[in-house]
């Protein structure tokens, strides 16, 4: 171990923290039913054969390997698993509850959410008030169950690394659904992670990339020449250098603001889509949509990005365009014509199955000069505040474009949260 000195590194007392298998454990609890003892596969919609499995109790897991990834028709028909469809909104105010109870013994400078289900916690200020790392993480544990009925796991280290490495190699697998790792552990716990991929941060990619260089473990990793690593694998390998040693210098409380700013929308279409009609309809949705967002903080964009997926694979993937304002805007009309005229000048007929837009570099609405010469363009902006209005009062069907009705999505996604349903029917 003597390659390394890690005083030279922080040593915090850091809490990772997963709610195992949330969707399906919410669902579970919705029922009365023990998430452990629970058999249910939450599906990403029940129409569609092949619609995606979001989430699936421990025990569909174990006894049947249905997992995150899986295919509705993969689910055996004749077996006790209760298949249901997402409720994002309930997910979202249970995930509020959950970051309450973490309130209480962290600041929001110490509590990072990385995702709807799990979360980081720097306990380090907590010690005099609650106890050692290990006793904070026993009473999040019991509180989660027995105020909310669900099973949470948690990974303790000295870092967030260490606690995320701790979490997923370890203390996700067994009760009592707790484990620490520190620097000193390192040579029995990360270096004897096994595969390659199931260490943080290493893909696929770079895992055949590691194993043409002669790296089969994370121990090879901690011990391989670091500069060779930059050279071959660039930023990364450095970095996976580092974390193979468990090293990891970030404290939740510096972390650092996105250097940039955008608003993105992404759908994946129930259907192939080949009428160049409803495919720009959909197109005029989404901006809506993105648009709406812009004008509720009062932003516009100077840039906006189209993403198209193609459905055959026998065609090209699909296509990116980069759709550069003459100035910021914020206009549904403006912006929905931009990319109209870029779908139309890239599209060839393809069958189209995904659909992104993206508007990036924002900027304050602040005040502006009208352009002299822009007829019309006070009045566009007046009939977007009418309609962001009327959907804010009265719900987002209130007012909505004749095409939805025949092609468009709008109608049937108007009540989604999350990109799914916000309510159960």
């Amino acid at each position: 171990m003597g390659l390394v000195d890690f005083s030279h590194f922080p040593r915090r007392s850091v809490l990772c923290v997963d709610v195992k298998s949330f969707f399906a454990s919410v669902e579970a609890v919705q029922r009365g039913i023990d998430p452990l003892k629970a058999y249910i596969a939450v599906v990403s919609d029940l129409r569609r054969n092949g619609a995606i499995v979001l989430a699936s109790s421990p025990r569909v897991k174990l006894e049947y390997n249905i997992k995150t990834g899986n295919r509705l028709f993969e689910i055996p028909r004749r077996s006790p698993i209760m298949v249901v469809e997402p409720n994002m909104a309930l997910y979202i105010n249970v995930n509020q509850a959950i970051q309450n109870i973490f309130r209480r013994f962290v600041t929001d400078e110490d509590l990072h959410v990385y995702s709807i289900d799990e979360s980081i916690l720097d306990v380090t200020a907590s010690h005099n008030l609650f106890g050692p790392a290990e006793v904070i993480a026993e009473s999040i544990l019991k509180l989660v169950k027995n105020e909310l009925g669900l099973i949470v796991t948690v990974g303790i280290g000295d870092n967030p690394l260490l606690a995320k490495l701790a979490l997923d190699n370890e203390a996700k697998k067994h009760p009592p659904w707790m484990a620490k790792w520190t620097y000193e552990m390192v040579p029995k716990t990360v270096w004897k992670i096994q595969p390659l991929t199931a260490f943080w941060g290493i893909s696929r990619g770079y895992d055949e990339k590691l194993k043409r260089m002669g790296i089969y473990t994370i121990e090879a990793l901690a011990y391989a020449n670091p500069m060779l690593l930059q050279k071959t694998l660039g930023v990364m390998g450095l970095q996976l250098y580092y974390h193979a040693w468990g090293l990891d210098a970030s404290i939740i409380s510096q972390k650092e603001r996105p250097k940039s700013k955008s608003y993105s929308k992404n759908q994946i279409l129930m259907r192939d889509y080949d009428v160049k009609a409803e495919i720009l309809m959909i197109i005029k949705e989404m901006v809506s949509d993105i648009c709406a967002r812009l004008r509720k903080h009062q932003e516009k964009c100077q840039e906006v990005y189209l993403g198209i997926g193609y459905s055959d694979k026998n065609f090209k993937l699909g296509f990116t365009a980069r759709i550069k304002l003459i100035r910021p805007e914020h206009s549904t009309d403006i912006i929905s014509e931009a990319a109209r005229q870029e779908f139309i000048k890239r599209w060839k007929g393809e069958p189209v199955r995904s659909v992104n837009i993206t508007a990036r570099k924002i900027v304050s609405q602040g005040l502006e000069q009208l352009e002299l010469f822009s007829d019309g363009e006070e009045k566009n902006h007046a009939i977007d505040r009418v309609v962001d209005d009327l959907r804010k009062r009265f719900g987002k069907r209130t007012i909505f474009y004749a095409g939805s009705m025949a092609g468009g999505t709008f109608l049937e996604r108007a009540d989604y949260v999350g990109g799914h349903k916000g309510k159960s029917e």
